[in-house]
């Protein structure tokens, strides 16, 4: 624990040299982004125009958040909204006409949402939401800070800031997905996506402002594009599905598709366009394999992104080492992503680490098909996991709530 806050506060008295370093990194030559060559017939839609993603945003909704942000109406409708919770609500009274007339269309589930493989997603999440919920939280999060773009646009906008609160209101996209309910009427899901958007129309107004991150854009003018998302995308299902098998965790057709349906629906909900939404797993590591495992990079945002996350993660649990915590989460990221964001080598523990893990799993594959077991570990897991969110949330409510500035520097 000292070595981890000494470290933080290091970067804390350094976080004002970021943009220089940022600076310094254009100065080299830029990756260059390969041609988008992913064809619309894998996705779910099984056809589209074929445009690329890097010039599509979503462009309704920005308009709709602009407006919101020059009318000085963020604060209300933040207040308006912070008890829509559920997916049967109505929306609250007082709402900007436009704002409500998007929300209402924006709300509706796909015509393709598939009720069997969502409540199959479910019984995927019960068996195995030990794994899911490490892979979210630390392995999803640390990739994350080695995605340039994202690693950047979090670090510049307004959440980048308090980056437990930040790191709290992901872990509660990644809770609601795979809650019990997630997309059904006393569910939270589709609350939880139509203000995720919401949040990401407000960024992209505003991070164009910031000069942080105008200095390391890359030459990009506006943040959090269709590419971008797909990206964000990949770092979540695909990535989780690729450990699970190098795990050897048994899961049967039903559960996959199941656990690849209820992504697929969160992504049309995040209002990513059907065209570039994945059929297949096939077609998901085909496009991860274009947008994903090639551009991951070190920036300084997302080193100090990463230190930050080991941070809180040290702080839930204070009887972790800062040792055996980069040991596992080498072992959760790999070396390569380890490397990128600054985890520490640690050759005594990384072997045990490897060694203990697969016995874990073992262990717990060989209890699940006796009775009554797979609803014990999905209380213990689930009452885990609502702690975890109440100890990042500081016992406060979770709110996503529309920024309306961008992170002071």
């Amino acid at each position: 624990m000292a070595d981890i806050d000494r470290r933080r506060l290091l970067l804390a008295g350094a976080g004002g040299a970021l943009g220089a370093f940022g600076a310094l990194s254009l100065a080299s030559p830029a990756r260059a982004r390969s041609l988008w060559t992913w064809s619309p017939a894998g996705s779910v839609a099984g056809t589209g125009a074929g445009v690329d993603p890097e010039w599509v945003w979503d462009e309704e909704v920005d308009a709709v958040v602009a407006n919101l942000i020059d009318r000085g109406q963020v604060p209300l409708v933040n207040d308006l909204l912070r008890d829509w919770v559920r997916n049967d609500q109505p929306l609250p009274a007082g709402l900007p006409g436009e704002l409500r007339a998007w929300m209402e269309e924006a709300r509706k589930l796909p015509p393709w949402a598939n009720t069997t493989k969502l409540q199959a997603a479910v019984d995927f999440t019960k068996k195995k939401g030990l794994y899911t919920g490490a892979l979210y939280g630390l392995g999803s999060g640390l990739l994350s800070t080695a995605i340039p773009r994202e690693a950047r646009a979090v670090y510049y906008s307004k959440g980048g800031a308090d980056m437990k609160d930040r790191v709290a209101k992901t872990a509660q996209l990644g809770y609601d997905v795979g809650d019990v309910y997630a997309y059904k009427p006393q569910g939270g899901m589709i609350a939880t996506a139509v203000r995720t958007r919401l949040v990401h129309a407000a960024v992209r107004h505003l991070l164009p402002q910031s000069p942080g991150w105008a200095r390391t854009s890359g030459g990009q003018t506006i943040p959090i594009s269709q590419a971008d998302m797909m990206v964000t995308w990949h770092s979540l299902p695909t990535y989780v599905m690729s450990r699970l098998k190098q795990w050897r965790v048994p899961i049967s057709a039903a559960e996959s598709e199941g656990f690849l349906h209820v992504w697929q629906v969160t992504a049309h909900m995040l209002g990513i366009k059907d065209e570039y939404i994945p059929a297949t797993w096939a077609d998901a590591n085909a496009q991860s394999a274009q947008v994903l495992d090639p551009i991951v990079a070190h920036t300084p945002e997302g080193a100090a992104l990463t230190d930050a996350l080991l941070g809180i993660i040290a702080e839930v649990d204070a009887g972790l080492t800062e040792p055996l915590i980069n040991a596992f989460s080498r072992y959760i990221v790999g070396d390569r992503v380890g490397d990128l964001i600054g985890l520490d080598r640690e050759p005594l523990l990384q072997p045990i680490v490897s060694g203990a893990w697969p016995l874990v799993v073992a262990f717990r594959e060989a209890l699940i098909p006796f009775p009554g077991v797979p609803s014990i570990a999905w209380v213990l897991e689930e009452a885990l996991r609502k702690f975890v969110l109440l100890f990042m949330a500081e016992g406060r409510p979770i709110h996503l709530e529309i920024p309306d500035a961008n992170r002071p520097l």
